[in-house]
């Protein structure tokens, strides 16, 4: 039987090498490999590009026509391409140009995502899962729950037609998921929002000092007081310094929506809070009192509130003057509420004026009897003011 003739040092050399030489052209057509080759053709089913492969790249024709009749690319020209399967039903190897610009478009916004910057863009269509924005040569998404000021409870087509309203808009957003194997770039336009008004902050408190004067409009109203928008920022004017007379609610005296100026009061750095206040730039009614008030003067004013011991009486400057209930008339009541009630406008006398401790007594009694007699030095004291009820912590 003839044998055949047993294989030389050089056809093993030979083979190996060639086995060698294929594995290497496999590896270097792995789906999602970014690899240069030059034009070797261009016609309507595509573009045909010289890889240094055995075989050639091509483009597929729906690639190509995506492109359009203007499109830049021309047979010599040297191009990146990324390789989409390595091996088709025909046996090609199919890449893609757009997919390769693309791939450095993730590297961008994922270099993005990491620093935090923050990136705008134009949304040019919405549906009921959200918005979408361009990015580069990607496109972003922005899920609903991501979309700054949507409405909660829309039902699915008010949800669509609220979206819709964001369409040709430029809006800022954050980039919080880049997944090229997926195809996923997420954006959220939330996110972003809380990270301009962070920075806003930032700038803000690293800018002010106590004792400026700042101007904002207030965006809210609590029974403990009104926020003000500095511009990235909210300041907090407590009830108490709202004005210099006293004040049950902030509606009394300002509206959502309202500009104001306020004095910087208190600045908590560590905490991000800033404390204003209004009445700290309207004259104290107690420094020039003595040029309004004296004791033994007759008085009018309103009736604000009613304590166990006496009645605050509100004078047309703001000014709170102590009625003890001593002072209500010639016998003690068993209520203080059987002499005046709140809201209630009375007639007294000034019998007793201390401006340093911002403390004014009145009588009722006086006003029967020429003689004025003074509070007891042992007559309660006055409630504490506001601000010292309210405690340290106005921001």
């Amino acid at each position: 039987m003839h044998q055949p003739a047993p294989l030389t040092d050089d056809s093993q050399f030979d083979f190996g090498a060639l086995l060698e030489q294929s594995f290497e052209d496999m590896a270097e057509a792995r789906r999602g490999d970014i690899l240069t080759g030059t034009i070797h053709a261009i016609d309507r089913q595509g573009i045909i590009i010289d890889l240094g492969l055995k075989r050639d790249g091509v483009v597929m024709r729906s690639e190509f026509e995506a492109l359009g009749a203007d499109h830049p690319y021309e047979v010599g020209q040297q191009v990146k391409v990324m390789v989409i399967k390595p091996e088709d039903q025909e046996g090609n190897l199919v890449v893609s140009i757009s997919q390769a610009r693309a791939s450095k478009d993730w590297d961008i916004a994922q270099t993005q995502m990491d620093s935090g910057e923050l990136y705008s863009g134009t949304v040019v269509a919405a549906n009921q899962g959200g918005l979408i924005v361009p990015y580069l040569n990607l496109r972003g998404f922005i899920p609903a729950s991501h979309v700054a000021n949507l409405p909660r409870g829309l039902d699915d087509e008010a949800r669509v037609q609220h979206l819709a309203l964001n369409v040709g808009k430029e809006i800022t957003v954050k980039i919080i998921e880049v997944n090229p194997q997926r195809r996923r770039l997420v954006l959220s336009q939330r996110e972003a929002q809380r990270e301009s008004r962070d920075q806003a902050k930032e700038r803000l408190l690293s800018n002010l000092k106590e004792g400026d004067t700042v101007s904002g409009r207030v965006s809210s109203l609590r029974d403990f007081g009104a926020f003000v928008d500095l511009g990235g920022a909210d300041g907090l004017i407590h009830v108490s310094e709202l004005s210099w007379r006293r004040i049950r609610h902030p509606k009394e005296v300002l509206n959502i929506g309202d500009e104001v100026s306020a004095y910087v009061l208190q600045l908590d750095r560590d905490g991000k809070r800033i404390g204003l206040s209004l009445k700290r730039l309207a004259a104290n009614p107690w420094d020039d009192i003595e040029e309004r008030y004296h004791v033994g003067q007759d008085i009018e004013g309103l009736v604000s509130r009613v304590v166990s011991f006496g009645a605050f009486i509100e004078l047309n400057d703001g000014i709170e003057a102590l009625l003890h209930v001593s002072q209500l008339g010639e016998s003690q009541p068993a209520s203080i509420e059987d002499s005046v009630t709140v809201g209630e406008r009375i007639a007294a006398r000034i019998i007793s004026l201390e401006p340093e401790r911002q403390r004014m007594g009145l009588s009722l009694r006086a006003t029967n009897d020429e003689e004025i007699t003074p509070l007891d030095d042992d007559a309660p004291e006055e409630v504490p003011s506001d601000t010292e009820m309210a405690g340290a912590d106005t921001v």
